[in-house]
């Protein structure tokens, strides 16, 4: 069972990990020859997380046979904040423990135990069939989410495949983000009809602290059905985030 990857883009996977932590407390990383990732829900399964680096985001990819690797994010986070740009991330899988090595003018060395977890079910999110997607600027989604939450506990996507619309609602007071065709925000915007539905903004504004990792956020959406976000870096990796609506009664 041998797996090793050596990592230059530091920043991406510290800030995909950190924001995946956001989320999760613990999970089950997976390493294949199709890559590094994970996939998992939360504790109250309303999101799950899809985290994937192919083997061309690595410097060095490396491993015999799919090896699964459990760990806690808290701990692993913990240790890749110590991480600076100018090292090597180097993870390597022994004696089921996972070496985490910072390689620079110094070699730094930490090891991680594995945990004895077993895989949850995880919601068919591939199987989800979606009607709007509007691509925006990741800085100016994760704007409107923080303006949102001075007013309510929960924010409107809304489109007519024209305008894209972040509406929260409190008792007497608003907030809106409007953003139409043309708008140097909105990149993308396709809808076959109008789309609205709900979303927690608790749930939304720790997925949006992954405007580090991409400048432009993907979000497919139905009415009053699961959201899809999507941070993609070129087609080396993505940090994809599945969210449950909250249905407006």
């Amino acid at each position: 069972m041998t797996f090793k990857a050596v990592i230059s883009d530091v920043s991406f996977f510290k800030d995909s990990v950190v924001t995946i932590g956001e989320l999760i407390d613990e999970g089950i990383f997976k390493a294949t020859k199709e890559g590094f990732g994970l996939i998992a829900a939360d504790r109250a399964m309303v999101s799950v997380v899809d985290f994937k680096m192919l083997p061309l985001a690595f410097d060095e990819y490396s491993v015999e046979s799919d090896v699964k690797i459990p760990l806690n994010l808290s701990n692993l986070i913990s240790i890749l904040k110590r991480a600076t740009t100018r090292d090597k991330i180097i993870l390597e899988l022994k004696e089921n423990k996972l070496n985490v090595t910072f390689k620079n003018s110094s070699t730094r060395k930490f090891v991680l135990p594995l945990l004895d977890i077993s895989e949850e079910e995880i919601p068919p999110i591939d199987q989800l069939e979606f009607k709007a997607k509007a691509s925006v600027k990741s800085s100016v989604l994760k704007d409107g989410i923080k303006d949102a939450e001075v007013i309510a506990d929960s924010v409107v996507f809304e489109t007519d495949g024209n305008v894209f619309k972040l509406i929260a609602q409190g008792d007497i007071s608003s907030a809106e983000l409007v953003l139409e065709k043309g708008n140097d925000a909105l990149l993308e915007l396709e809808a076959p009809e109008h789309v609205r539905a709900r979303y927690p903004i608790d749930y939304l504004k720790k997925m949006v602290k992954a405007y580090k990792v991409s400048e432009v956020v993907t979000l497919r959406w139905s009415t009053d059905y699961p959201m899809k976000l999507e941070f993609k870096v070129l087609d080396k990796a993505y940090l994809n985030f599945v969210l449950a609506p909250r249905v407006e009664e």
